[in-house]
């Protein structure tokens, strides 16, 4: 049974989505500004997965995902400046300014990406899962991926060997709606993703996406069938992304009254509401929240500016990893 959510539950919410959200926010606005180049995948309008997921699990579970990891890696604990500063490129990112958007990392943090390829991260997850299973850990490991992933290969491959082997895996499928500019009816037929755990006997279910407290109690369900040694559990997170796939994204694929319809489901705002209305923080601890959070972009962008950039010498290091398995979970 998933834990009574607390007005600290809440708070820790709202705060954790405000971060994210303007951190993002303040993303997209640098890259306009060719302070951020190459690709750039912003998390606005799913915070609540990352909030809801991380107020369900243990700090030392690991995380893994794909290319829109910015908003699950500052959740993870990576902070704001780490982030920021490798989405410039400079030495103090979080993998040293070599990663860049699509590719944050972090081991103190049980983060394991941030990847460009898309569904990879999905074999990935089931292998961290029975290393942890292999050395007598408690941990889970949760896997995020888009509905796009979701018609890859491997999706089938890692499902079945999870299911053989009962290894503790939350495989989550954040289904914002569209691969890139393809909507998930056009892909397949199978539009309620979660059916496609039905195949292998994994307990699966879809849930709302947009709230903090369905994503926190499916993912405490999840996470404590696999510490029990259960096995695998498969959610499809329904979500929304306000932006564009990317920054280049024209967006023709959807109109603006549909971008408006989910806006009004703003999980800020839902959380925000559900606080005030308890009573459980008042409008000045609310606007001291969000100045604190100000104050913290405002010092990321000014630490990633300042920062230097990696030395030439760097190019040919962290390529290979010479060291005793299992080096990951040391």
């Amino acid at each position: 049974m998933a834990a009574k959510l607390t007005k600290e539950t809440y708070l820790y919410w709202y705060e954790m989505m405000v971060r994210l959200r303007k951190f993002e926010e303040r993303a997209g606005m640098l890259y306009g500004q060719q302070k951020i180049r190459g690709f750039c995948h912003l998390y606005i309008g799913q915070e609540a997965l990352a909030a809801g997921t991380m107020s369900a699990l243990r700090a030392d579970d690991r995380m893994i995902t794909a290319y829109r990891d910015h908003g699950l890696a500052i959740a993870k604990g990576i902070s704001s400046r780490a982030a920021m500063a490798e989405l410039f490129g400079k030495a103090t990112g979080c993998t040293k300014g070599k990663g860049g958007s699509m590719h944050f990392f972090s081991r103190e943090h049980s983060f394991y990406g941030g990847h460009g390829i898309v569904a990879a991260q999905i074999g990935l997850g089931a292998g961290i899962a029975f290393a942890d299973q292999y050395l007598e850990k408690d941990n889970v490991t949760i896997c995020f991926f888009g509905d796009g992933a979701a018609r890859q290969g491997i999706l089938h491959e890692a499902f079945n060997m999870a299911m053989m082997w009962k290894l503790p895996v939350i495989f989550v499928c954040e289904n914002n709606g569209y691969a890139m500019g393809t909507s998930v009816g056009r892909s397949s037929n199978v539009t309620k993703i979660a059916t496609l755990g039905e195949a292998y006997e994994m307990p699966s279910e879809s849930i709302d996406g947009m709230k903090c407290e369905t994503v926190h109690d499916a993912v405490a369900r999840a996470a404590e069938r696999g510490r029990k040694g259960e096995g695998p559990t498969f959610l499809e997170i329904c979500t929304y992304r306000y932006k564009g796939h990317s920054m280049s994204d024209p967006q023709k694929y959807r109109t603006k009254e549909e971008v408006e319809g989910y806006k009004k489901l703003d999980p800020i705002e839902t959380t925000l509401e559900t606080i005030l209305e308890k009573k459980w923080a008042t409008q000045a601890d609310i606007e001291a929240i969000n100045a604190k959070i100000d104050a913290e972009i405002e010092d990321c962008v000014k630490f990633a500016e300042e920062s230097p950039y990696p030395n030439d010498d760097e190019l040919f290091k962290d390529i290979y990893v010479q060291s005793d398995y299992p080096f990951m979970m040391e």
